[in-house]
């Protein structure tokens, strides 16, 4: 498979660095719960992202939601915070790490198996994979640490892509496989200078099914490529909220012959950050224009309009509720 468009994209990223620490701070924050909603959601988790932000940015606790689901929220959260730490001192993470990255997981869930491997077999339900006898795990995840410290020539995209998929072969705990090997691919992407992949619930059947095509003897492209795009999308994220366009088309135009905003571009005009604005759409605030098949939001000048007024309303002291029942009378 070929990278040269996320290259591309990487390297344009890699000249507007360091970025400004706000920026930075604001992209942590957003990351963090998108990171930690849609990878709990693919696991079956309920909690809304909205709900997933409620628990990890007020520490608070959702009405009607299981002690499990918190926990798996909080839990993800140190995970990503654990990785990050690795990334960051620029090492490959060792068996241990694993072992203490999986322990994090499942901490307060399951003690009793947090940080060990898996002593009975296993299946994946729905699924005719066959996983491996639990005598072989522990050398089996020798041999993958051994994997890990010498990633060779794989581009560092397909190698993360590489680890995840070999984890989730492994298959090494009772619980928690796929939250771990998704920690550790983001690990090694942002050890790379790449930021993290994420899945999204609404792909979690083309994301199931490329995987176990691939553990059947069919081929890996089709996972590969869910990876690479889930990569792409994020490194739209960090060029928008610096103020790039990525190396997409320029001035996309409405139906009226109006010349659109990028999510970018109206956060700049307003004076507001690209997390600040996503917020707002997700609260219902402030609608796009458009949305491209590639699933980027495109405003009209009215959404600067309808921005300033936000602005206004917030500067009252009034709840997004209230401004959103405001807004749209």
């Amino acid at each position: 498979m070929r990278f040269e468009s996320l290259d591309a994209k990487k390297d344009a990223l890699d000249r507007l660095r360091p970025l400004p620490p706000e920026v930075v701070q604001q992209l942590d924050a957003w990351f963090r719960v998108e990171l930690t909603y849609t990878s709990n959601a693919l696991e079956g988790n309920t909690l809304s992202r909205r709900e997933t932000a409620v628990v990890l940015e007020k520490g608070l606790t959702v009405g009607g939601k299981t002690l499990r689901e918190h926990l798996e929220a909080t839990n993800h959260a140190r995970g990503l915070e654990f990785v990050a730490s690795l990334a960051t001192a620029g090492r490959m993470p060792t068996e241990q790490d694993l072992l203490r990255l999986h322990e994090v997981v499942l901490e307060g869930i399951d003690d009793a198996h947090a940080g060990c491997y898996r002593s009975v077999a296993v299946r994946i339900a729905g699924s005719t994979v066959v996983l491996p006898n639990p005598r072989r795990v522990p050398d089996l995840m020798q041999a993958f640490a051994e994997w890990l410290g010498a990633p060779g020539s794989l581009h560092p995209v397909a190698f993360a892509a590489e680890a995840h998929y070999r984890l989730v072969c492994i298959h090494p705990f009772i619980d928690g496989n796929g939250r771990t090997a998704r920690l550790l691919m983001n690990c090694l992407l942002m050890a790379s200078g790449f930021p993290p992949a994420i899945i999204r619930p609404r792909d979690r059947t083309a994301y199931v099914g490329a995987l176990e095509t691939a553990q059947l003897g069919g081929p890996a492209t089709a996972y590969q490529r869910l990876i690479a795009r889930a990569v792409d999308r994020s490194l739209d994220i960090y060029l928008d909220a610096a103020g790039a366009d990525g190396g997409r088309a320029t001035e996309p135009v409405g139906s009226a012959g109006e010349t659109l905003l990028k999510i970018g571009q109206l956060a700049e005009a307003v004076g507001e950050s690209v997390p600040t604005i996503r917020h707002w759409m997700k609260s219902g605030l402030l609608p796009p224009a458009q949305v491209t098949p590639a699933g980027y939001h495109l405003f009209t000048s009215d959404s600067v309009e309808r921005c300033r007024r936000i602005q206004t309303l917030k500067g009252r002291r009034l709840t997004l509720a209230e401004i959103r029942d405001t807004i749209d009378e």
